[in-house]
């Protein structure tokens, strides 16, 4: 008898436990956003979470928990109720944390579960406008024949446009001179006033400066050009062969979050990218509209993390 109350028991709370999920969400959702307001995480973020907030008729909203190149953001999402009621976004930083920081205060790799990559924009090389570097294949000419002389901003070391364009010199055996600011905005106003030569940074955050006509861009990342953007050539296309970075936007919740709230989130993203409304935001942004479910994310963030693993050990910074 003690058996079969056992079975009713497990019966009734997978049942409960169903219940649940075909009920989420049944409060507001909140998403941590471990930056400060306005970058491209955040406005990317906070697109999604109207569009889930639209299809699900329950409030998704966003939360700002900035510093320690995002890990305090990361770690409240860590401590939260894995219930899916807190996650956390981030982007390509995430697997640049390991190689960034000499300790982690939580585990890389089981802390946090992947839920869902949905915007995916690339990484682009940016002059001024009036620029004597016409095409990549000048930039790269004279970094080369003269190492060092061609400076690039970012918005310190040890972040994803730092890593990106040591990756760059990497690829092309060009030497480049980096210029540390106190954030990527600062970065873009140096190229913008001829104080340093190019900037390495995602589209989203320079495109304004593009269709300003204040900034030009050289080449962008990725297997194919941009539609919004389709003078601009592939680095690829530009003689860079072994250059495929690509900054894309995600979503985690903690570890222990039920695969069945995770499998509803992992719908509901895969029918917002669907829509149109998005498509045309990701056009707009100069990205690209994009799904990678779990496994897909899982596979690859741990890519995506040996691959700056081998750019660190390579590039000369100061681990934190």
């Amino acid at each position: 008898m003690k058996f079969f109350n056992v079975l009713a028991g497990a019966g009734l709370l997978a049942a409960a436990t169903l219940a649940q999920a075909q009920a989420y969400p049944s409060k507001p959702v909140k998403i941590i956003v471990p930056y400060p307001p306005g970058g491209a995480v955040d406005v990317v973020t906070r697109k999604m979470a109207a569009q889930l907030q639209a299809q699900t008729g329950q409030t998704f909203f966003v939360e700002n928990k900035a510093g320690a190149t995002g890990t305090i953001g990361v770690m409240a999402a860590v401590h939260a109720p894995a219930d899916g009621y807190t996650l956390v976004a981030n982007d390509t930083t995430y697997a640049l944390l390991p190689h960034i920081f000499k300790k982690l205060p939580f585990d890389h790799q089981k802390d946090l579960v992947p839920v869902s990559a949905f915007m995916f924009a690339p990484m682009a090389l940016v002059v001024r406008a009036e620029s004597g570097h016409k095409t990549l294949a000048d930039l790269v000419a004279a970094a080369k024949a003269k190492p060092e002389s061609v400076s690039y901003g970012t918005g310190g070391a040890g972040t994803t446009p730092h890593f990106a364009a040591e990756a760059l010199g990497i690829a092309t055996g060009a030497r480049f001179m980096h210029v540390p600011f106190k954030g990527a905005g600062e970065a873009t106003l140096a190229v913008l006033s001829g104080t340093i030569d190019f900037q390495m940074a995602s589209t989203p955050g320079v495109i304004g400066q593009v269709k300003g006509g204040k900034a030009r861009l050289l080449a962008v990342s990725g297997e194919q050009r941009l539609p919004s953007l389709p003078d601009v050539p592939t680095f690829a296309q530009a003689g860079v062969k072994d250059f495929s970075v690509v900054n894309f936007t995600g979503l985690w919740a903690p570890k222990g979050t039920p695969a069945e709230v995770t499998a509803r989130l992992q719908k509901e993203i895969a029918a917002a990218m669907g829509t149109a409304e998005m498509k045309t935001y990701a056009d707009s942004i100069a990205a690209l509209p994009g799904y990678w479910g779990a496994a897909e994310f899982g596979k690859t963030l741990a890519e995506r993390t040996a691959y700056w693993g081998k750019i660190a050990a390579n590039t000369a910074f100061e681990r934190q």
